[in-house]
């Protein structure tokens, strides 16, 4: 049990060191922004300064925005992964795993940072690349992995599609299991299946795995009807959008009690911004209702 405990541990590490070299080709948007050649000015003053249009289609692109930046999923599913870790550390009951020390908070506040930052980052520039490139020749409406994948064409050339390739490679070796695992951690939650985790081996969580290969099974056979992969992402991300607000609603509250947190609770600018992002993403869903 040592021996295949170490083997999967160790195929866990090669599989999480392939993703991560291969996630790596996003920052050849960084790159590529700056081979486009963009006008600086226009894009500082986009950044900066607030441009809202009441329309549908406006409307659904802040909302998916909003959606794949703070998902609902990942509440969920970073929840759950943090009893694992706190498991994997020998506090395996309730009681054991209450409460967390100044360098546990220390070390999720830096990883929290850190990822967001770097995320947020990408995002930018992708989107700065695609309005560089495609859209600056027209091209509003993307519906295939081909067409998008013209955006790196200033980088690399006749290697664009391929470079593209790789990238949506290391995205979904890293995403499809934190997805999947998610509607199974949620599933397993609400129906209080014990022992439900991806720590544990699938013959003694049946029912979690089968979530999980039910929820790709859905998205292979989504994807073989012909469904346009890239509206199914867009508006699945609008979807995520729409129900956030409600759960960072519930996140600000519990985070903020005392009876809930003890004297870990929000500070009162942690609780303002909470507030903030809470009411924007509301008024951003009732917006794209009302549109």
């Amino acid at each position: 049990m040592v021996v295949a405990a170490h083997i999967r541990r160790e195929t866990a590490g090669t599989y999480l060191r392939s993703a991560g070299i291969a996630v790596l080709v996003l920052f050849a948007y960084v790159i590529t922004a700056f081979l486009a050649r963009p006008d600086w000015a226009a894009v500082l003053q986009g950044t900066l300064v607030p441009h809202v249009e009441w329309t549908r289609s406006y409307m659904s692109m802040l909302v998916g925005i909003l959606g794949t930046t703070i998902s609902p999923y990942l509440f969920f599913c970073q929840a759950a992964q943090e009893v694992e870790e706190d498991q994997k550390h020998g506090k395996t009951t309730v009681a054991q795993r209450r409460g967390s020390t100044n360098l546990e908070l220390s070390g999720a506040t830096d990883d929290v940072f850190t990822g967001m930052f770097f995320s947020n980052l990408v995002m930018f520039f992708i989107i700065l690349t695609t309005a560089a490139t495609l859209h600056a020749h027209g091209v509003q409406n993307i519906e295939t992995a081909k067409q998008a994948s013209e955006a790196l064409r200033p980088l690399a050339g006749q290697g664009a599609y391929w470079l593209f390739t790789l990238r949506l490679i290391g995205t979904g070796m890293l995403g499809v299991p934190v997805l999947a695992g998610s509607c199974a951690y949620a599933i397993a939650e609400a129906a209080s299946w014990k022992g439900s985790s991806l720590s544990q081996k699938a013959s003694r969580a049946p029912r979690f795995y089968a979530v999980m290969a039910g929820a790709m099974v859905v998205g292979l056979v989504l994807d073989s009807a012909g469904f346009n992969a890239v509206k199914m992402l867009f508006w699945s991300a609008v979807v995520n959008g729409v129900l956030a607000p409600p759960l960072v609603v519930l996140v600000v509250l519990l985070t903020s009690d005392k009876k809930v947190m003890g004297s870990r609770t929000n500070s009162r600018g942690a609780m303002v911004l909470g507030r903030i992002c809470a009411a924007l993403m509301s008024a951003a869903a009732l917006a794209l209702l009302v549109t």
